[in-house]
């Protein structure tokens, strides 16, 4: 059942604190924040680009370093600094074109929960609170920022047959 749901998606949003990032934050100094990334999702974020899956961002938390991020990969949309995330769905489901039904989202904290439940793919990461995992209909093996949205990534390749073309471009 859970390849089925993740065979559909045509959009993949991400939390980011905890999902992209192990949910540390680090001060480098008064200059600003410092996020660490996990170069593995990145690619697999790039993977799901080159198979016409749409991908986006909804964060409680604005910063410099994320805006860069989201450029690089160039992810379709960042909605940075959000309160209520579920608040935004509808409008990004018209902006895209997709379905709720046909929408991943990954998450790991409490204010993920109400998005979680609005999606058609809610998935948690491994090292999400109970609550969250209680709403996914998968939770990864990897903890957040330690390859958790790159095992998404190949998770949803894999159920919509994407996967040997992905392969066959790195043999």
């Amino acid at each position: 059942m859970t390849s089925n749901k993740l065979a559909k998606t045509k959009l993949f949003i991400m939390d980011v604190d905890g999902v992209l990032t192990d949910g540390s934050i680090v001060y480098p100094g008064e200059d600003g924040q410092a996020m660490i990334f996990n170069v593995k999702d990145g690619l697999g974020l790039k993977m799901l680009h080159e198979a016409g899956i749409i991908t986006g961002v909804i964060t409680g938390r604005k910063s410099a370093a994320l805006s860069r991020r989201v450029r690089e990969l160039t992810i379709g949309f960042c909605y940075d600094g959000v309160s209520d995330k579920a608040a935004l769905l509808e409008s990004i489901l018209i902006e895209t074109g997709c379905s709720a039904e046909e929408t991943a989202f990954i998450g790991d904290d409490l204010p993920d929960i109400p998005l979680m439940r609005k999606v058609g793919i809610p998935i948690a990461v491994a090292d999400a609170r109970p609550e969250v995992r209680l709403c996914a209909i998968m939770t990864t093996e990897a903890p957040g920022g330690k390859g958790a949205v790159r095992e998404a990534c190949e998770a949803i390749l894999k159920a919509c047959g994407c996967w040997p073309d992905i392969i066959k471009k790195w043999s």
